[in-house]
């Protein structure tokens, strides 16, 4: 039993990588064999990240007595192998990964998926590049499967017809390009002057180096730090991002909301291992202070242009990035109650924007299509086909009171993005304030903590009035509303992220004693240095430990 339980870990990477390429086996026209494929590695792999969140729990203390799994490749020994990690914080980005993978699967199969050639196959190696991302323990490895995952979404963003998503993928290729090259120059750096790119061996090579050296390897992080923001879409590397997440099909969208947490996860990762090496703290732009003042500005030109945007899947972009800036900004003030709220915050949002960019393709159908409101037809080149396999039968059943359905969906995606009672986005941006007060001595509140309550606050009272302007212009505003035909299989995955953000508030209480514990772990990273060294490289973790005391 215990066997096979210490191969999870690499299971959300072999997964994917086994059903994408066994999908290319099947030609275009066996969508079926495909479909069954996706959806068993799908399901298989939100199984897998639910066990490996039981066991990052501290559930399984016999096989990881610490809650940290440590998987090694081959055997290697770390810093020397390959080796892949799961934490709390790992843990939570394979269950929002998995979530979201499957019910934007689920939500393709309404005429989605036959966008192109290989859609399947590309959505499976972009949650193999962001499982990937999150479990790897090493940089350069990081850099692989953040190109396997950027490599994935070029393909799904250029997948479908119209200028505008064309133009858009260009633009985004071509900043994630340059973004990779900055990557590989801040790693090269980094392993120059250190001679390791495991994390975990860096953080206690890091004190050990020379002045001139220390300089180097503190470019280094700087220029790998500008790749990991650029990531996250914080400003002022962002201005690909509307137009990317706003031109993409639905669900796809509705995946990408989770690749601007995967940049924030490098951050915050790589951010408290760094910390833990120098007196002074992490470099720029891992420390405090940067994160907090880009978060700020990020986060306030976001609400700006949420309250500038025109069509509803341009907002719900602009929202990424408010969400991105609030996270930046929170995890800037630093502290162990904030990162835990953070990630509550954190879970909330992807939640939110996954349903919000399935929804936002439903509500566009209402519109009499125009010069502003682009139809799915004029976006996509989709057309409905006479051909049974993509007849209604096939795609699903009809349901009822569709205007009913997408006004409900349209008030819950609201109040989460917004942050308004009672639902998990108010929670989220409660604890975090809350939580900022908190840390603060009695009597002298930081300004800092006052500017970040002001720009939430602010930025949920804008929030409110972007989407309620937006509300009245699609439902009330025009005469000439059509009462689209929703099918089950698009209705389903917005209702059931709606609801998990339901449940996610009601189990507020034992979701932050997990993600407090998360938080905490960030803030003392010794314990995840340990497990990845010690207990798996004695040699080479005694004598990197012996030397970080010297």
């Amino acid at each position: 039993m215990n066997s096979w339980i210490q191969h999870l870990p690499v299971l959300p990477v072999v997964i994917p990588l086994i059903a994408g390429a066994a999908m290319l086996l099947f030609v275009e026209a066996q969508r079926r064999e495909r479909t069954i494929i996706a959806f068993v590695a799908t399901l298989a792999n939100l199984v897998v990240a639910g066990m490996l969140a039981y066991a990052a729990g501290g559930s399984i203390p016999d096989i990881w007595p610490e809650g940290i799994a440590v998987y090694l490749l081959g055997g290697w020994q770390a810093p020397f192998g390959i080796v892949l990690v799961v934490d709390r914080l790992s843990a939570v980005m394979l269950m929002l990964t998995s979530v979201l993978a499957l019910t934007s699967l689920i939500y393709a199969q309404a005429r989605w998926k036959k966008m192109g050639p290989h859609f399947q196959s590309l959505f499976q190696f972009l949650i193999m590049g962001v499982n990937g991302a999150c479990l790897t323990g090493d940089l350069f490895n990081l850099f692989v499967f953040v190109e396997v995952l950027l490599a994935a979404s070029y393909g799904l963003l250029l997948h479908g017809l119209g200028q505008p998503r064309v133009k858009a993928g260009l633009h985004y290729i071509a900043i994630n390009l340059a973004g990779s090259f900055v990557f590989l120059i801040g790693v090269s750096l980094i392993y120059g002057v250190t001679g390791t790119l495991n994390m975990a061996d860096l953080a206690a090579r890091a004190p050990q180096l020379a002045h001139g050296d220390h300089v180097l390897f503190e470019t280094g992080a700087a220029i790998l730090g500008v790749a990991f923001l650029l990531k996250a879409g914080a400003w002022p590397l962002n201005f690909w991002l509307p137009g990317a997440y706003s031109a993409v099909a639905p669900p796809v969208a509705a995946v990408f909301s989770i690749l601007t947490k995967v940049g924030i996860y490098a951050l915050l990762r790589l951010g408290s291992l760094l910390s833990a090496s120098s007196e002074s703290g992490a470099p720029a732009p891992f420390n405090d202070g940067w994160l907090f003042g880009i978060g700020l500005i990020t986060l306030i030109l976001g609400t700006a242009g949420m309250l500038t945007a025109i069509q509803l899947q341009r907002l719900v972009a602009y929202s990424v990035i408010a969400s991105a800036g609030t996270l930046l900004a929170a995890l800037g003030l630093g502290g162990a109650a904030v990162k835990g709220a953070a990630l509550f915050y954190l879970a909330s949002s992807v939640l939110a924007t996954g349903a919000f960019f399935m929804l936002s393709e439903m509500i566009v159908r209402t519109q009499q299509f125009g010069d502003n409101v682009p139809g799915r037809a004029e976006l996509t080149g989709l057309e409905d086909s006479p051909h049974p396999d993509f007849s209604d039968e096939v795609v699903g059943i009809v349901i009822p009171a569709a205007m009913a359905f997408l006004g409900m969906s349209f008030l819950g995606c609201a109040l989460l993005v917004a942050g308004l009672p009672p639902l998990s986005g108010f929670i989220g941006k409660l604890l975090i304030l809350s939580a900022t007060l908190d840390g603060a001595s009695p009597g002298s509140v930081p300004v800092s903590v006052w500017m970040l309550w002001a720009a939430v606050l602010g930025s949920s009272l804008v929030g409110i009035v972007a989407l309620s302007r937006m509300g009245l212009r699609l439902f009330w505003s025009s005469e000439e509303i059509v009462t689209p035909r929703l099918h089950l299989t698009e209705a389903a995955p917005v209702a059931a992220l709606l609801a998990l953000s339901v449940a996610l508030a009601a189990g507020t209480g034992p979701v932050m004693d997990y993600l407090s514990l998360a938080g905490e772990s960030l803030s003392s990273p010794q314990t995840y240095i340990d497990a990845v060294l010690i207990n798996n490289a004695p040699s080479a973790a005694s004598s990197g430990l012996e030397r970080a005391g010297e």
